[in-house]
């Protein structure tokens, strides 16, 4: 009787894994400061439900066509540098939270990375050797601290594009120092485009996807215009075989946060919360019930949660916003 009992419960136990659906990496991005973190800063992590967060490291570059990749250096903030992951690493595991390091690069002034583009060969080839020793570096130190996660670059789309040679010959370089994921953060009208799909564990998306053009878009108007953008990332996912990741999504609570919503302009500054509710509501509906949606890293998280967002805020984090109960809400059921 002892041996059936125990039968039983082994098939009802692969019966729920076969059926049960893979929790989702409900994530936040967590933005680099000028201080070290401590619990006080990842308790409203774990509150709002969060299973991982992007730890962003940075680059610098001086303008679009500089070949220089500039990092850790006395001049940044401590959480732009690989101590600072390091730390922030750190302080996250110890409530539990899985890591995706995503190094990043801020070309000066702000201007858009996807734009970076050498005017010659010589160029390039420096700007190659300079960004390989970037992420190679923190390649490293993704496999020493056993990251869950590595990002190889964020919005990179006319690099990516001139050089894919390059690009094929770095995955494998960073293969052979880092064994845990790999995904790279396209941004959102240049996913379709990007080469190496197959060589990567996740089809990363920064998901700024337009869905409206109204003032305050309803949230009826969400999904409907999230919905003439699913077929097409669904079909990437079947057509590589791979889950689709938000390496970042988020909408302003701002007047028409659904039209253009990749601006981040500090002219846009008439608070909606409204917009970003529906927004918001509209995209987990839509994505986070599909079995070949992996998750995503909501943008943007500040460690100072307390002092940070609010409700005569107009940008990106939902922090101390309508929009935070509902990513808790959802993060908790998914």
């Amino acid at each position: 009787m002892k041996f059936f009992k125990l039968l039983f419960l082994v098939l009802l136990i692969g019966l729920q894994s076969c059926t049960g659906q893979i929790p989702k990496i409900n994530g936040v991005s967590f933005v680099s400061a000028n201080t070290k973190v401590t619990d006080v800063h990842v308790n409203p992590v774990v509150n709002v439900n969060a299973n991982y967060a992007a730890v962003m490291p940075f680059g610098f570059i001086r303008n679009l066509k500089h070949p220089e990749v500039i990092y850790n250096t006395q001049r940044q903030w401590f959480g732009e540098t690989s101590d600072g992951a390091k730390q922030y690493i750190g302080e996250l595991r110890k409530k539990d939270i899985k890591i995706m390091l995503k190094p990043q690069i801020w070309v000066w002034r702000g201007e858009f990375t996807g734009f970076i583009e050498m005017d010659n060969e010589e160029d390039w080839k420096q700007l190659e050797t300079s960004y390989s020793k970037f992420i190679l570096d923190y390649a490293l130190l993704g496999e020493q601290l056993n990251v869950d996660i590595l990002c190889i670059g964020t919005e990179l789309e006319r690099f990516i594009a001139n050089r894919p040679t390059f690009w094929h010959d770095l995955i494998k370089k960073i293969k052979a120092i880092y064994k845990g994921k790999l995904t790279y953060a396209a941004n959102w009208d240049e996913f379709k485009r990007t080469p190496f799909w197959n060589e990567l564990d996740f089809i990363g998306v920064d998901a700024y996807f337009p869905v409206s053009e109204s003032k305050t878009p309803t949230f009826e108007e969400c999904m409907q215009g999230l919905n003439t953008h699913k077929n097409t990332i669904e079909g990437l996912s079947l057509k590589h075989d791979k889950p689709i990741l938000f390496t970042e999504f988020g909408y302003r609570s701002v007047d028409y946060a659904g039209k253009e919503p990749w601006k981040s302009d500090r002219s846009m500054n008439q608070v909606n919360l409204e917009a970003q509710t529906n927004t918001t509501k509209a995209l987990f509906e839509t994505f986070w019930k599909e079995d070949w949606f992996a998750g995503g890293f909501v943008w943007k998280w500040f460690i100072n949660h307390e002092n940070s967002g609010g409700e005569e805020n107009s940008r990106f984090t939902p922090q101390n916003k309508p929009a935070e109960e509902i990513i808790k809400q959802y993060y908790k059921t998914n």
